[in-house]
């Protein structure tokens, strides 16, 4: 059984499913889409990563590389090369101003159940649980995701899995018996559109989806959406004629519209800010959007997570 990194485990999340929920953020994802807010999580392997507003450039972190990685610019800015560094922390655990951070580091089933269990005491209250997500969750190593599950799941703890889909069914297939709900990305259901900004087909993701319908699996849709790219009424009629031409029994639909958070997370993996012109769809679009579900009998419609 291999150990997936895990960049961030997210407490008191109000935005991952019912209740008060524990996130657990797995580092790697089989898709890159342009709009994603956790950058540090798309890669399978730690990444060093730099704050830039912490940093006061004393060089500290340079003279302590064991791999000469680090080098400070002419800006008085430290660097680091990618291609050198061995992610051993060093630099993380002398720098003074805790500028300095390696995304991902790996749990033991046992440490991570103790870890999440800290926060029991809200699941509770609250009709909360854990949320297993990402990066891509259904894309690490199944051994390990679905004994966490299993182990969650029989101490009577909620399990919500949040996935984008892009994952060999037989993965979904494991840990259906453990999982309460299924939170399912749906990016775009134009495929020529998904292929643009995710560099994958939606094919895997829509026909995952049906299967688990059939599985009876309890889903909530959720649809991340940028304005004039996948956010039209004609976009939103074809997912909902997708979901009844399958049976999928919907429990939910999230509508989330799209921020740029993931913009200084790039900054602080040393990678370039994009600008592909996204923007959110304003409030009225969106209010729109939530009509034309329950109209059409996703009556559980709502903006947000």
């Amino acid at each position: 059984m291999k150990q997936p990194l895990i960049t961030n485990i997210q407490r008191y999340s109000i935005h991952d499913g019912d209740g008060i929920r524990t996130t657990v953020f797995f580092k790697g994802c089989n898709m890159a889409c342009r709009w994603c807010h956790n950058p540090e999580t798309q890669d399978f392997s730690a990444e060093p990563m730099r704050n830039p507003d912490r940093c006061s450039g004393c060089g500290r972190c340079a003279g302590l590389c064991p791999e000469h990685a680090i080098s400070i610019n002419d800006d008085g800015i430290s660097v680091t090369d990618r291609d050198k560094c061995v992610r051993c922390g060093a630099c993380v655990d002398e720098c003074y101003n805790e500028a300095r951070t390696i995304s991902g580091r790996a749990y033991g089933i046992p440490e991570l159940i103790k870890t999440l269990e800290k926060d029991k005491m809200y699941w509770e209250e609250s009709g909360g649980g854990v949320t297993l997500s990402g990066g891509e969750v259904m894309a690490q190593d199944m051994d390990y995701v679905v004994e966490l599950a299993k182990r969650l799941h029989g101490k009577g703890y909620s399990v919500y899995i949040d996935t984008c889909g892009f994952a060999p069914y037989e993965n979904y297939e494991k840990i259906l018996p453990y999982a309460d709900v299924f939170l399912y990305d749906i990016k775009a259901i134009n495929d020529d559109v998904h292929r643009a900004n995710t560099r994958v087909s939606n094919k895997l993701i829509l026909d995952n989806l049906a299967k688990l319908g059939r599985a009876g699996a309890k889903i909530y849709i959720r649809m991340p959406l940028i304005a004039g790219l996948n956010d039209s009424e004609e976009d939103m009629l074809k997912v909902m004629a997708f979901l009844r031409d399958n049976s999928i029994p919907v429990l939910q639909v999230n509508l989330l519209p799209y921020h740029e958070l993931g913009q200084d997370k790039l900054e602080k993996l040393g990678k370039e800010r994009h600008d592909y012109g996204f923007n959110p769809p304003s409030k009225q679009h969106l209010n729109e959007l939530v009509q034309l579900f329950n109209q059409n009998g996703y009556n559980n419609t709502k903006i947000g997570g």
